[in-house]
């Protein structure tokens, strides 16, 4: 260990530009044994790691570091699959530069270590080697419904049947994973990934219920009656609006419908073909991680141009570094210090231009951020034929949260004991970005885990 001095940190290995931007394929190649067993070596093993402490999770980051860097691939495995539900997907997808990797005390001159791409090679390579996480099957006599099967919903399942109890998953869409399978683009997180998780959890004894929204195709009661326990994880997919004139035209839309339009494709089944953009020009307004992927898509789908427009700049954006860079790599325009004020629609309410007004960042706000200001008579119009409209999410609100006694607050989000997960309704539970609002996929791992331990814990006294 501590071999820092000696090497420096290594990223993976990335698929040429002029090639992955044809596909729809992962664009990052797995760490080989040596490259993850050297940057693991670089690790100093420090006292107080902060790389775990910022992991919302508190992944074992040093002790499987350190097998790995010792070739010890079953035991770095299981460290890494026991607080994590699904580690190889958190190596794809987590903000790396902002939690682990971010804090990492070689950070300071020397490179943090690549803690995201080893995460991924621990799993990847576990698997080859036919290791599966350990599940004892149904051994209680206890169910739970879980509604949702997105980040939180796996992991709440996950620790669920690793405490024996039996586990109904009801989702309204065709396919399980939820964010993870109609939100993520394949060039980040090939759905295979996903596929593999819920067919180990169906193996574990989950019953997943597809095509099946709850308080439409069956009654939150049936559920609340057949079941000891409930977890509610339905996400946040209520477009944010920014109250633009124009905003309501035909050719503006939200990013998430894009995406799962594109995703529908790339499964090859039925979409709208009014979300194919070749030959157009897009605008996406945003700056975090889900306009970044719609960026990306459109570039794939050989739109004729793709311009985001934020009125900060790159360093004050929300999103990964990692996922801007690859954006600028792949072609992607970006229009910084810009607002935008209305959208321009021609006779037949089509989209012609985006009308902007020039931004600067003043003095520090109470948080310490610096207040975005905007810049009198510097009005001036960029051309779009698209608007993709990315700035975030608030939850739905389903009917049989107030009908069942289930509270939320202003904005939307389920009131939860935060110290058990459990909402005002008790024997039933919330997680995931239902309660936060749209947060990440390991905040939303992180509250099933939780969750997990207090049902059980509960069911099981």
């Amino acid at each position: 260990m501590r071999e820092y001095l000696a090497t420096e940190r290594l990223n993976p290995t990335k698929r040429l530009v002029v090639e992955r931007t044809k596909d729809f394929g992962e664009i990052y190649e797995v760490f080989d044994r040596d490259d993850a067993s050297t940057q693991s070596e670089r690790c100093i093993q420090c006292g107080d790691p902060f790389c775990l402490n910022k992991c919302p999770l508190h992944n074992y980051i040093p002790q499987w570091l350190k097998s790995i860097a010792q070739k010890d691939l079953e035991f770095a495995f299981k460290l890494s699959n026991e607080p994590s539900p699904f580690p190889e997907v958190m190596g794809r997808v987590c903000p790396h530069d902002k939690l682990c990797e971010g804090d990492c005390t070689l950070n300071d001159g020397h490179g943090a270590i690549t803690i995201g791409s080893i995460e991924t090679h621990i799993t990847e390579e576990g698997f080859k080697a036919g290791y599966k996480p350990e599940f004892p099957g149904i051994i209680t006599n206890k169910s739970v419904a879980v509604i949702g099967s997105g980040p939180a919903g796996l992991s709440v399942a996950t620790y669920l049947l690793r405490s024996g109890i039996a586990v109904t998953m009801y989702e309204r869409s065709d396919r399980a994973g939820g964010l993870l399978t109609y939100g993520i683009p394949n060039f980040k997180l090939d759905k295979k990934i996903v596929e593999r998780r819920v067919k180990l959890l169906k193996e574990a004894g989950l019953k997943l219920v597809l095509n099946c929204e709850v308080g439409r195709d069956i009654a939150f009661e049936e559920l609340a009656n057949s079941h000891d326990a409930m977890f509610i994880g339905v996400g946040a997919t209520k477009a944010k609006s920014a109250s633009l004139v124009g905003e309501k035209s035909k050719t503006v839309y939200d990013a998430m419908e894009y995406l799962t339009a594109m995703q529908r494709k790339n499964f090859k089944l039925e979409y709208d073909k009014k979300f194919d953009f070749k030959d157009l020009n897009i605008v996406v307004i945003g700056g975090g991680d889900t306009a970044m992927d719609c960026l990306r898509t459109a570039k794939r789908e050989e739109a004729k141009s793709v311009n985001c427009l934020y009125r900060r700049d790159a360093h004050n954006m929300p999103g990964s570094k990692k996922e801007y860079k690859n954006a600028m790599e792949e072609g992607v325009d970006f229009t910084f210090f810009v607002s935008p004020k209305e959208i321009i629609l021609d006779e037949n309410s089509n989209v012609i231009a985006v009308e902007v007004i020039k931004t600067t960042l003043g003095a520090k706000d109470e948080s310490g951020r610096q207040r975005m200001e905007e810049l009198k008579g510097s009005e001036t119009r960029i051309q779009a034929d698209i608007v993709i409209m990315s700035l975030g999410f608030n939850p739905e609100v389903p009917a049989f949260l107030a009908e069942n006694g289930i509270e939320t607050n202003s904005w939307g989000g389920v009131i939860i004991n935060e110290d058990t997960h459990e909402t005002t309704t008790s024997g039933i539970y919330a997680g995931g970005d239902c309660y936060r609002g749209a947060d990440l996929v390991v905040t939303a791992a992180y509250d099933g885990r939780e969750a997990a331990r207090s049902i059980a814990k509960s069911l099981l006294k």
